[in-house]
């Protein structure tokens, strides 16, 4: 049990540090493509990068406008994360990112509450409505069988419309905004007049709007992970996303999973639009379009390779080279869609891995499926063989009644009839509690 262990440890190690390492060199290549894009449009690579380098260190001051670009999308790209962790792509984070701004605006101007309630009741019900607007897309999956893609890009567009007519209702005279929230809700960490007490360094890097979102960020990550690793929420929903079929059979309500998992992808994302408003914005603006911060979050996710802590690294490298993208357009003229081409070669590069593994994965199924077909007929020569029916025969008569929890780990082997892998190739491990009949 011990070597198993070790060994176990040692996989999972090996498997990080590579994913790490792949991470590196796709964010390298990304860098190279952004080069030879520069080269060919007629620009001096070196001084573009310097410029973008320049963006973001160049004064403290610069280093905060990072940090408030970057939290938003950290927090969207956490929400992504938990729902792949769980084998959903919800590609509706911006609309719950809009539906918690929406509401928190809301509370936060036509609601009056004490200076520290109000914040927190703001937060707390943004984060509500995006768990429900996420769990509303999860219901529709789990009832219809309606994929969560479909359902939740259709979603976007009416949070965005639903937006609109909020800030149409409250805007103000003369503007595309509408009135600012109450002093009593904004979030702001520091305020300017405090920051002039602070030293040279902290005075100018609390020039930019720095606030408790990214505070909160950090929270919700270690939240996340714990919850993904900790807790039996987390491995029930994690199962789930594996191997649907095998923890239904594990007795886990793969549909109730499916819908909290969302609820709480949505939450995530609400949270992020409510503290874009109280710390940030203070106002919804009339748009033609949508603001991306949910696109953005699934772009943090991918690159972090749906890890909830390497969400933070990654969410800070972009929303650091958003906010640098202005300067290189600034100083050098550099158009800064240069800065959205290198972040689609990244991602494009950091997708390769996982396009590998569930071809990989489908291939052995189907080797697996020729075998159990092949062994069937060696038995049973006149008899035409199902390879569903098989398998599915092959895992009710591995279900063995007990007093004890059993665990029952589904790995590929040739010799195992009743084996089940999931798309990326992964093993799961379906726990069952049978009670004793009386």
């Amino acid at each position: 049990m011990e070597n198993s262990k070790e060994i176990k440890a040692q996989r999972s190690i090996s498997r990080g540090n590579n994913k790490i390492l792949f991470t590196i060199i796709s964010i390298l290549l990304g860098l190279i493509v952004g080069a030879v894009v520069l080269l060919v449009s007629g620009y001096n690579p070196l001084e573009a990068y310097k410029a973008l380098i320049e963006g973001i260190s160049k004064s403290p001051r610069n280093i905060g406008w990072a940090i408030v670009n970057s939290t938003p999308i950290i927090l969207t790209g956490l929400g992504v994360c938990f729902a792949f962790k769980t084998g959903l792509f919800n590609m509706g984070a911006e609309g719950q990112f809009i539906i918690g701004s929406v509401v928190g605006y809301l509370i936060a101007y036509a609601l009056p509450l004490p200076p520290i309630l109000h914040p927190i009741v703001a937060i707390l019900l943004a984060m509500l409505a995006g768990a429900l607007y996420g769990a509303l897309a999860g219901w529709i999956k789990s009832k219809f069988g309606i994929h969560e893609v479909i359902s939740t890009i259709m979603l976007n567009w009416v949070a965005f419309y639903f937006s609109n007519f909020v800030a149409y209702k409250y805007l103000k005279p003369n503007s595309m905004a509408t009135f600012d929230v109450i002093d009593t809700a904004k979030i702001t960490l520091v305020s300017k007049k405090t920051a002039k007490t602070m030293g040279p360094f902290f005075s100018k890097f609390f020039k930019a709007p720095i606030h408790w979102g990214i505070i909160l960020a950090i929270v919700a990550v270690i939240i996340v992970w714990y919850i993904l690793n900790k807790t039996v929420l987390g491995y029930e929903l994690k199962a789930v996303g594996l191997n649907r079929e095998a923890s239904e059979y594990g007795g886990i309500n793969a549909g109730k999973k499916i819908v909290q998992s969302m609820a709480i992808s949505g939450a995530i994302c609400g949270l992020a639009g409510a503290t874009q408003i109280l710390g940030f914005t203070y106002a919804i603006s009339v748009t033609s379009a949508m603001d991306n911060y949910g696109f953005d979050g699934l772009a943090v996710s991918l690159l972090a390779s749906n890890n909830p802590i390497g969400v933070i690294f990654s969410g800070l490298f972009f929303g650091s080279l958003k906010y640098a993208g202005s300067n290189l357009q600034r100083v050098l003229g550099v158009p800064s869609e240069l800065i959205n081409i290198i972040i689609g070669t990244i991602i494009l590069f950091t997708s390769v891995p996982l396009i590998f593994r569930i071809i990989r994965a489908k291939r052995r199924n189907r080797k697996l499926k020729n075998t159990e077909v092949k062994d069937t007929e060696e038995k049973n020569p006149k008899e035409k063989v199902n390879p569903t029916r098989i398998r599915k025969e092959n895992v009710q008569n591995d279900s063995v009644t007990s007093d004890n929890v059993e665990e029952k780990k589904i790995v590929s082997n040739n010799k195992s009839s009743s084996n089940i892998i999931n798309e990326t190739g992964e093993d799961i491990i379906v726990r069952t509690i049978e009670s004793e009949e009386e």
